[in-house]
């Protein structure tokens, strides 16, 4: 078996988010879909026999390496081993943007539980993987399981689900989003009513929002002038607490003329939405 393995670590949108409640522990009860990106991170992991412990060869600024997901998510996994394992330098290569709601950081997460079990040769169930996940944060297991699905609970209680496979414009407002400012605001929707959970989901109809929205847009004005100026061509919507926001279209080419025309200041980029995770489509290739 190699002592190297190079995993995708993709993006993820919510393409809906409703908040249904409010627990006792201040955690908030949702209803969401998520869908992967043919977007990601890439993420390599080496075996070093002759070196002991878990490296990041490439620290992301202002991320102390003990705080970062990547090396919190291999020393669970290690913890849970008996085994006397070798040691494993790790690089990343970063695409997703930070703070953006796109999930980049539990997905790099869930690739380093993925690729470790593989790689070190721990013989783990997917279970077991997402309820490592689960104690590193809640978008964790869907990454792990590697399906689009509707998330309830805080977003771990998993339906798989299959949204259409369309085409997304997705625009970085130039802001960092506080999550915890969000969820702490008063305004904040906590009572969308629960929908009726489905096997796979039909369509993505007027009903569904993000209930975050409407609290971000009035918090951060670069996002709500982003999304006034891509719902000139359709639904736009945020994705998680943002900054990011979404618009779907049918095709590519008709997503990347949008893409041309974007105001300046904005980053972004042109992905098509997929129910099956890039990291577990390459895990298939690699068996």
């Amino acid at each position: 078996m190699s002592n190297s393995i190079t995993l995708p670590s993709p993006a993820k949108l919510n393409l809906f988010l409703h908040i249904t409640g409010r627990r006792p522990d201040g955690y908030h009860e949702l209803q969401t879909l998520f869908q992967f990106l043919d977007y990601s991170d890439e993420l390599t992991f080496t075996l070093t026999p002759g070196q002991r412990g878990i490296h990041l060869a490439d620290s992301i600024p202002g991320v102390p390496d003990d705080d970062n997901l990547i090396i919190r998510a291999a020393r669970a996994l290690a913890d849970l081993s008996s085994k006397d394992l070798p040691g494993v330098t790790i690089h990343l290569k970063k695409r997703i943007p930070m703070g953006g709601g796109l999930g980049g950081g539990s997905s790099n997460a869930a690739t380093t539980l993925v690729g470790l079990n593989h790689l070190w040769q721990l013989g783990l169930s997917e279970d077991e993987l997402a309820s490592t996940g689960l104690a590193l944060g809640a978008d964790v297991p869907v990454f792990v399981r590697g399906h689009a699905a509707i998330g309830e609970g805080v977003g771990e209680i998993l339906t798989a689900a299959n949204p259409p496979e369309d085409w997304f414009l997705v625009l970085k407002p130039d802001c960092e989003i506080n999550t915890g400012k969000i969820f702490s605001e008063q305004g904040l929707t906590r009572d969308t009513p629960k929908m009726k959970i489905r096997p796979a989901f039909e369509g993505d109809a007027s009903r569904y929002r993000n209930d975050c929205e409407d609290v971000v847009c009035e918090l951060y004005p670069e996002v709500k002038k982003s999304l006034r100026w891509l719902s000139q061509f359709g639904p736009a919507r945020l994705t998680g607490t943002g900054a990011c926001i979404f618009g779907r279209f049918p095709t590519e080419s008709a997503a990347r003329i949008i893409w041309e025309s974007k105001p300046s200041g904005i980053t972004g980029f042109v992905a098509k939405g997929v129910n099956i995770s890039p990291l577990h489509t390459k895990l298939v290739e690699l068996k």
